[in-house]
């Protein structure tokens, strides 16, 4: 059966904009599906809807002034009501792998600060187990070849991701390590493994960080979720 993933994610991304409220504080991800998202909530402000955003990127934060999208700088809240992102990656369990686009680690900071995080994706995202996708692994440039081979030891092949002929910097100014593991049998392990590697500032396994995956399925939508594990 075709598939049509773009009407997946625009389905998604409408359902997910369900759970905006008035004067709360949004998160904005970024990516194909999350621009669905952003874009539906400019509509609502035009209509009156009343909240403020956290971009997760340059990128999203451009989108989401050009839609009149009051934004507020991150430092200035102590936690953040809802945020809708999306994923490269996501099992039933709520395990997601993100950062094809490079903004992972402003994503996870912004995970960590939200009490209800969304996902939104298209039907081609959901594995069994992840790691078809290569994992996005953030990287200050000092300790890049020390990382890859921290990650070689780990089972891991490493690779600083390029753009045509130059290194993809981040927002922040550091690298991307796509790193190859085969399928992660043991997401946790793993995450825990790479979080005490100097010199990784970020990974894209998002563990305990998700409240619920929405799903669009041809017309419909499938909804995964759990009780948050947040630490």
């Amino acid at each position: 059966m075709n598939r049509d993933l773009k009407k997946e994610k625009q389905i998604a991304a409408l359902e997910a904009v369900k759970y905006v409220r008035d004067h709360t504080i949004i998160g904005l991800g970024t990516g194909s599906t999350v621009y669905y998202a952003i874009e539906e909530i400019g509509q609502l402000i035009k209509q009156g809807l009343q909240i403020q955003a956290v971009p997760t990127s340059v990128s999203t934060q451009k989108l989401a002034e050009s839609l009149g999208i009051p934004l507020i700088d991150i430092n200035m809240v102590d936690k953040i009501d809802l945020t809708i992102d999306g994923a490269d990656e996501f099992t039933e369990d709520l395990k997601l792998i993100k950062g094809g686009g490079g903004a992972l680690l402003r994503e996870k900071i912004v995970a960590s600060m939200t009490i209800e995080e969304i996902i939104i994706a298209d039907s081609s995202k959901k594995v069994e187990t992840l790691g078809n996708f290569k994992l996005p692994i953030e990287v200050i440039p000092f300790a890049s070849n020390y990382v890859k081979n921290q990650i070689s030891q780990l089972g891991g092949l490493g690779n600083i991701r390029f753009i045509k002929d130059d290194i993809f910097i981040t927002d922040e100014g550091n690298y991307i390590m796509d790193a190859d593991f085969g399928l992660i049998k043991d997401p946790v392990t793993l995450s825990d493994q790479l979080n005490t590697i100097e010199g990784i500032v970020g990974h894209g396994l998002f563990i305990n960080l998700t409240t619920k995956i929405i799903m669009g399925s041809n017309d419909s939508i499938i909804s995964f979720e759990k009780t948050p594990e947040k630490q």
